[in-house]
């Protein structure tokens, strides 16, 4: 059905977005990753549609598969984080938007955020040295969260991808099917070596 480069079949990809989400980090990836055979679930806060934002206003809306209230971590190989600043402020202030990340990263299933998008990775307290990008605002926060901060159009980290704005999206891309096509890494934690127990 997809041809010779479907890497990714048989694997099951979330994207967390919500409205706000910049427009060409959610279809794009999400193309890329159903050109490589991927079956790909829209996740949100509430179901319906969910609108972009493309440069000064709103752009074009997409269904929503599924409810951050309804999915399990089992039901997903890897997870994918589009930018945008009104998407990401939303999503770090939900409680179950947050949990959903962190077990993808205690579980060790890869992760891919671009631009704004890992501002919700901070919530999730996984970003200690952790080398990373992101949208140049974002250097101090995930700096002060333990993460590396670099300027690079695409960094990759033991499972977790990050890139810098839309420009960025075709080494993103490239990157993130890469990595989602390794699947499982190392848990995205830290052990306390003097008690020897996961510290998230």
């Amino acid at each position: 059905m997809f041809g010779k480069d479907a890497k990714l079949s048989g694997k099951k990809i979330a994207i967390l977005a919500t409205n706000g989400f910049e427009q060409s980090e959610l279809f794009d990836p999400k193309s890329a990753l159903e050109a490589a055979g991927a079956d790909v679930d829209v996740v949100s806060l509430e179901p319906g549609e969910i609108t972009s934002w493309k440069k000064e206003d709103w752009g074009k809306s997409i269904a929503v598969d599924k409810i951050i209230s309804e999915v399990f971590l089992d039901e997903y190989d890897a997870l994918m984080l589009p930018g945008g600043v009104i998407n990401a402020d939303k999503l770090r202030n939900n409680r179950k938007a947050i949990e959903f990340v962190k077990g993808f990263a205690q579980a060790g299933k890869p992760i891919a955020a671009i631009c704004h998008a890992p501002w919700i990775l901070i919530e999730t307290g996984i970003l200690k040295n952790r080398k990373m990008t992101s949208w140049p605002s974002l250097k101090t926060d995930l700096i002060n969260a333990g993460a590396h901060w670099v300027d690079e159009e695409v960094v990759t980290d033991e499972g977790l991808v990050t890139s810098r704005k839309p420009e960025d999206i075709p080494a993103f891309n490239k990157k993130m099917i890469e990595e989602f096509c390794e699947g499982i890494h190392a848990p995205m934690t830290k052990v306390d070596q003097t008690t020897n127990e996961m510290r998230y």
